[in-house]
């Protein structure tokens, strides 16, 4: 019958509409679930640390605190301290490797998490403090609670977690508490360099050192970008420092500083300023551990700016070496008087005066020269500009203006201007390798770029200071820096440091500054001691030839080896050595015929 089959097509056609729309609302459901689920996602993959888009890197980018040239200890501790209540975190990206010469690491970037949080999730922030005091070493609850309790929308809780504190904190399971992968930057040679490397504030951008001067390149390429290779040795960076922590030890000295460097290249191979600081916790350090002495600190020389005065007089074609004058007077000039610290009362020749670092010799050699000459002179050698070195950390010389015929006098033996080590570095290397300034470097195989300025002193001139150093160690004040085989060479200094508008009589800047093998020239080595003070082992004095000399002798014995130079004995006498020879024997005769001559007996009534 018809009415039977039209219901029943009816019945299913009703039913297979319900099912179709019962389909349609999960697929609805299912849709916003997805939406909801994948925007949870997305966010949580960006609070992970995953790789962020150009427009956003850009952005944290611009938030980041510029660097600062120069800083006091509370910049650096304000620089270096996190801020814990931000709008956004700053990303610390990987930085380039630093390494020495061979490829040792100096510094790296090590991935880390830190741990945040968004204070308007946190169900209660004294429990949540009360259970990450626990896990956070260094951390107080008073200090969690606060930051876990404010309005801000983003506070930093600990930066640079360890993976052990990592599962910790996760293992709790509270909601509001989140992990951002970040690096931090490891110097896994600790204070060694940390003058030379230096470091970086807690959003990884360079505050000193290297790591300033180059901050740009070393954040280009992170992690995956070729290392900045310095032209450090890390050997002898070991050895200098040792020698220069002995020395302060063993004259209850404020520091010291030095440096070892290829005079062929300009490479500095060793560099050290005492006391040092630890690079991964800068703002912990005091300021004298973090001041440069080498390139930072300026001071008066003394007696090594000799060797410009000798260099300037013979160059001048003013004075030969067969030239010299009387030394039996002191100079008085105004209300000042020059004097020799050991004074021989006699005519001596240009070696001797250098040898025997007489005073009043050296002012009569500059007398010869003139004001106008030094002055020039000085200009040429660097003396009035910051060194060209990439550090940031650079002094200006201090030179008196205007130069008055007293301040030529005072100069020349090294007072009344005030440089920096590197600059009595440079000016000897200037005068040692053929005459031509050149600069220093840091970074290894840079010296490509370094170009030789004009001439300073002709070669024949330099052969003559070379010379007259080497005679300095044999038969002068330099005796404690010889390294037998090695022809040693040199000058000391020994200068009252200024204070409040004189000098400290007891304290002193004594140096010595060298170069080895003499007749070829090839390695450079300053050493700077500030304030020693003087022991029984050296009968009361503190001076150049008692306390820095002998660092450079120790140092040469131990880096010939190393550097695989062949010890030399064979060195046949020059025109210095007869002529030191001979004054030794006439010195020898007069002191003989004294010995013989009947003594005066006291006659007791």
């Amino acid at each position: 019958m018809p009415p039977q089959p039209a219901q029943s097509i009816r019945t299913e056609s009703r039913a297979k509409q319900r099912l179709e729309l019962s389909r349609g609302r999960l697929l609805t459901v299912g849709c916003a679930f997805a939406v909801c689920f994948g925007a949870v996602a997305a966010r949580l993959v960006i609070v992970a640390g995953s790789p962020l888009d150009d427009t956003v890197l850009r952005q944290v980018q611009r938030q980041s605190t510029p660097a600062i040239a120069e800083m006091t200890l509370a910049d650096i501790i304000q620089q270096t301290t996190p801020k814990d209540e931000v709008d956004l975190p700053t990303l610390v990206l990987p930085r380039r490797d630093i390494t020495d010469r061979h490829g040792n690491m100096l510094a790296t970037s090590l991935e880390t998490r830190s741990l945040y949080a968004h204070p308007y999730e946190i169900r209660s922030a004294r429990d949540a403090s009360r259970q990450l005091a626990r896990i956070l070493p260094g951390v107080p609850q008073e200090k969690l609670q606060r930051l876990l309790s404010s309005k801000s929308k983003f506070v930093w809780l600990k930066r640079n977690l360890t993976p052990k504190e990592q599962v910790a904190v996760n293992n709790l399971g509270l909601p509001g508490l989140y992990f951002q992968k970040e690096y931090t930057r490891v110097y896994p040679q600790g204070s060694l360099l940390s003058h030379v490397v230096g470091f970086v504030n807690i959003d990884g951008q360079g505050l000193a050192g290297i790591e300033k001067t180059f901050d740009a390149q070393l954040q280009e390429d992170g992690t995956e970008g070729e290392a900045l290779q310095l032209s450090i040795d890390l050997r002898l960076q070991h050895m200098l420092v040792d020698q220069l922590q002995g020395a302060v030890k063993e004259f209850s000295a404020l520091g010291a500083a030095g440096l070892i460097a290829d005079m062929k290249t300009g490479e500095i191979l060793a560099l050290s300023s005492l006391p040092t600081f630890d690079p991964h916790h800068p703002g912990k350090s005091t300021q004298e551990a973090l001041f440069n002495r080498i390139s930072l600190g300026t001071y008066e020389m003394g007696s090594t700016f000799k060797t410009f005065t000798a260099a300037m007089a013979l160059d001048s074609g003013a004075l030969t070496m067969q030239d010299g004058f009387d030394t039996s007077h002191p100079i008085k000039i105004a209300r000042y008087t020059i004097t020799d610290t050991h004074p021989v009362y006699r005519w001596i020749s240009i070696p001797e005066i250098y040898i025997y670092s007489s005073n009043i010799g050296t002012v009569r050699m500059i007398q010869q020269v003139g004001l106008t000459c030094q002055k020039d002179f000085m200009h040429r050698l660097g003396m009035f500009d910051r060194v060209n070195i990439e550090l940031p950390e650079r002094a200006v010389p201090i030179t008196p203006n205007p130069w008055h015929e007293i301040n030529m006098m005072t100069i020349s033996y090294g007072h009344g201007i005030s440089v920096t080590p590197l600059h009595l570095a440079q000016g000897i290397q200037t005068v040692l390798n053929g005459g031509y300034r050149q600069g220093f470097t840091l970074v290894k195989d840079h010296h490509v770029a370094l170009e030789k300025s004009e001439c300073v002193v002709k070669e024949s001139t330099s052969r003559d200071v070379r010379r007259l150093m080497r005679a300095v160690v044999q038969y002068g004040t330099g005796k404690s820096a010889d390294a037998p085989g090695y022809l040693v060479g040199g000058k000391t200094g020994t200068a009252e440091k200024v204070k409040a508008g004189g000098y400290a009589a007891k304290a002193k800047i004594a140096s010595f500054v060298g170069a080895f093998p003499m007749n070829d020239p090839k390695y450079l080595i300053l050493v700077m001691v500030d304030e020693p003070q003087p022991t029984k082992k050296t009968y009361g004095y503190a001076t150049g030839g008692w306390v820095a000399a002998p660092v450079v002798g120790r140092l040469v014995s131990q880096m010939g080896p190393m550097l695989g130079l062949k010890p030399n004995f064979d060195t046949a006498p020059d025109a210095i050595d007869a002529y030191m020879l001979a004054i030794k024997e006439k010195e020898k005769r007069a002191r003989e015929q004294t010995a013989q001559k009947p003594r005066m007996q006291t006659v007791s009534y």
